[in-house]
């Protein structure tokens, strides 16, 4: 038995946050309805490496879900949905504010519909506010929470991800948002519309930076590797090239680490009782930590970090990660038959729940898959789903 076998999902949005949160909704057995412009499609399709001209992202991130292809714009299109909606527990879209309400698919017209309904709303800066109708992308969250601004090295420009971690934040936080609405819904009876802004998820993982300015003034400066809350922590070169990434977020750590390269006297030091204390002297722990690894082989510093059962790991490459027996044991990677690649590696679900276990089922389906098999299940006659077709309402 799957956790949410029980529960429909309509994913409605559009490239990454969205949809990542509907794509872990159905890692745990939700019939999610991936619904798709039918001439467009989600753009996400064409994002990252392609294989014969299929998109590997898509193959991930629209893994589990049914795909429907139904424009939304058109009168057939909307009646489609709400046809959905009153069969559906989830509504997960990302249409700029006032979208919907223009289709007369308003929260409240969809919850007059289907009063148990959770309406998942998800942009860049949320419904209300000065920027609310801009368009908004996970980049701009990047560079308004604050992230942007303390990465990178301190004499360096602020910096950018190299991936969509801001829409991969407020997926995740979206998905909790969704079991928090539908687990209310079991004591009140009633759906509700969430509101999420694409700019806060991550903000929260920055930790208290607004705390500490409201109260002491404090803005976060760029530190490149290091941490501005403990020492030693960076990463550091081996004799044979490699890189290693060293971890002292805990005290004990600290001190295992500073014994095991050969520096018990700095424990003794009355800086080194606090993480703040440490980061005052990181030029001289670093250079520690440093010249201790870089005078050995990776395989060897690993080895004696172990031993001395101090935090390290190397750093790793995909290739590395294929390779790697932990991930190996954990089962991190699952490899599927897909119907227009042959077979495609994607990520397992998450995490393990030793009960009511998650399983991706299947990689993200070709445009339309789905639409005859969805429309069957409201009822559309074969004639009736032919004539959609024929009008462009669906593919």
């Amino acid at each position: 038995m799957t956790s949410l076998a029980d529960i429909r999902v309509i994913d409605a949005a559009t490239l990454f946050a969205g949809p990542s949160a509907a794509m872990m909704l159905g890692d745990f057995g939700a019939d999610v309805i991936k619904i798709e412009h039918p001439s467009r499609g989600d753009p996400s399709r064409g994002h990252g490496a392609a294989k014969d001209g299929v998109g590997l992202w898509w193959k991930s991130l629209s893994r589990n879900k049914r795909a429907a292809a139904v424009d939304l714009s058109k009168p057939e299109g909307q009646e489609i949905l709400r046809r959905l909606v009153r069969e559906s527990d989830v509504l997960v879209e990302n249409f700029r504010p006032g979208t919907l309400e223009r289709w007369g698919l308003a929260p409240e017209d969809l919850l007059a519909l289907n009063p148990r309904l959770i309406v998942a709303r998800m942009t860049g800066f949320g419904q209300f506010g000065p920027m609310a109708s801009r368009p908004g992308f996970g980049t701009l969250a990047e560079a308004m929470s604050g992230f942007a601004s303390m990465t990178g090295e301190p004499e360096g420009p602020p910096t950018l991800p190299p991936l969509a971690l801001a829409d991969g934040i407020a997926g995740l936080a979206m998905a909790y948002a969704v079991m928090v609405a539908l687990h209310a819904r079991e004591r009140t009876g009633r759906g509700q519309v969430v509101d999420m802004a694409i700019i806060e998820p991550i903000m929260g993982l920055l930790g208290p930076q607004m705390t500490a300015y409201k109260a002491l003034g404090v803005v976060p400066r760029r530190t490149g590797n290091r941490s501005s809350s403990n020492a030693p922590r960076n990463t550091y070169r081996t004799r044979d090239g490699r890189w290693l990434a060293v971890s002292t977020s805990a005290q004990t750590i600290a001190e295992r680490v500073v014994t095991l390269v050969g520096r018990p006297d700095l424990v003794a030091q009355p800086w080194f009782s606090s993480g703040a204390g440490r980061v005052e002297h990181v030029e001289e722990l670093d250079e520690a930590v440093g010249s201790w690894i870089a005078a050995r082989d990776a395989e060897e510093v690993v080895a004696r970090f172990e031993e001395a059962q101090a935090a390290i790991a190397p750093i790793y490459n995909v290739k590395d990660i294929a390779e790697d027996p932990q991930y190996e044991a954990l089962n991190t990677f699952v490899e599927l038959p897909d119907e227009e690649l042959g077979s495609v590696t994607v990520q397992n679900v998450l995490f393990r729940l030793s009960e009511t276990p998650g399983e991706v089922r299947w990689t993200g389906r070709p445009l339309g898959r789905d639409t005859d098999e969805v429309l069957g299940d409201l009822d559309y006659t074969p004639e009736q789903i032919k004539q959609l077709r024929e009008n462009g309402v669906i593919a």
